[in-house]
């Protein structure tokens, strides 16, 4: 139940336009905070908890996931019987003699990128995530192949994305970056190696810079202390290499794409796509493919790049309807050439003229 709740949207104090709405109705009713501004005067710092500045839905309790699991049509249980666990094998030695950049999709959210010399790790889960769920891209190979990463990143402290496990299988001198507020869980794995970042607070190292950027989601690990007690973001990954990775971790649409996408270049914007049904449900924390292509165009990025999808069933889509319903909606647009497809276990090596998985 503990895990269940940990899914639930939390409040919000300034409601900003659904994907779904007229944006532009909307601003001229309310003036809404710009990104900067919202971080200048810390409006997203609460008294003891972080606040959820772009939220469109209120508080969940523990009756409407009944209602979800219990009470409300799914209609997509006849889809469940194409589902297929395919066990994830992973081939590190062409990753290993990169020289330039890649991307490899483990499972789930987690992704190792080369930058040249370094390795960068987010949101690592390579185990089970409950008993109660399924877990679909089980790893073949053996986690201890995987090149020891220089820096991991967490988007947030959902138990999926911080995985205690799966951290604890690292090196304990691991450097982390993370949003601010998870020192009990580093303490607790003894890693201690930390930059806790607040939005746009940027981690320097030579050429590389990683900014933390706001996001419309939330957090909680503990039901009985409640959501928001620490920060969760997306990440702005300008590599050595030349690139620029825009890392959406999980959020629900919000009008700050738009503004991210006109102060920043970005090159490869790498989306978490999956739970997005029911929307009723979903919604406020996370985008479904219509939202994802709508982000996309108005962060400007070259590339999308989807992960997220295919390991565990969170929402009611089958798992593997996030990449075919995103080809739909990309090809409405006429932005199809723009996707870049990564199954998990295989690795992307992306330079700016040659895309190619290796």
């Amino acid at each position: 139940m503990a895990f269940m709740l940990s899914f639930l949207p939390a409040c919000s104090v300034f409601k900003s336009a659904n994907a779904e709405g007229n944006t532009d109705r909307t601003r001229t009713q309310t003036r809404v905070p710009s990104l900067r501004e919202i971080v200048r005067k810390k409006i997203h710092h609460g008294n003891d908890r972080f606040i959820s500045p772009f939220g469109v839905g209120g508080h969940k309790n523990p009756w409407q996931i009944l209602r979800w699991k219990l009470f409300s049509e799914n209609r997509f249980k006849t889809y469940y019987d194409r589902e297929r666990v395919i066990p994830v094998s992973i081939d590190w030695e062409p990753v290993r003699s990169n020289k330039g950049l890649s991307i490899t999709f483990i499972k789930h959210a987690g992704i190792m990128i080369k930058d040249m010399d370094r390795y960068i790790l987010v949101d690592p889960i390579f185990f089970d995530l409950s008993w109660f769920i399924k877990d679909f891209t089980p790893l073949a190979s053996d986690i201890k192949e995987m090149p020891s990463p220089d820096h991991v990143l967490i988007t947030h402290g959902h138990y999926d994305h911080l995985d205690k496990t799966s951290l604890g299988s690292l090196d304990k001198e691991t450097h982390l970056i993370t949003p601010l507020g998870y020192n009990d869980v580093f303490d607790d794995l003894g890693m201690n190696r930390r930059t806790q970042l607040d939005w746009f607070d940027t981690f320097e190292e030579g050429e590389r810079k990683i900014t933390l950027l706001p996001c419309n989601h939330w957090t909680m690990r503990n039901p009985l202390v409640g959501p928001n007690r620490s920060l969760w973001g997306s990440f702005l990954f300008k590599t050595k290499s030349g690139a620029t990775i825009f890392i959406s971790g999980d959020t629900g649409y919000f009008e700050g794409f738009r503004e991210i996408g006109e102060e920043l270049s970005i090159d490869l914007a790498i989306f978490n796509l999956s739970a997005y049904e029911p929307r009723w449900f979903m919604g406020a924390s996370h985008m479904n493919p219509r939202e994802t292509v709508r982000a996309f165009q108005e962060l400007r990025a070259k590339h999308l790049l989807i992960v997220h999808w295919g390991t565990f069933r969170l929402g009611d889509e089958p798992i593997y309807f996030p990449p075919v319903q995103l080809k739909q909606e990309l090809a409405k647009e006429g932005l199809s050439d723009r996707l870049l497809e990564l199954d998990h276990g295989k690795t992307l090596s992306y330079e700016r003229n040659r895309k190619k998985v290796i």
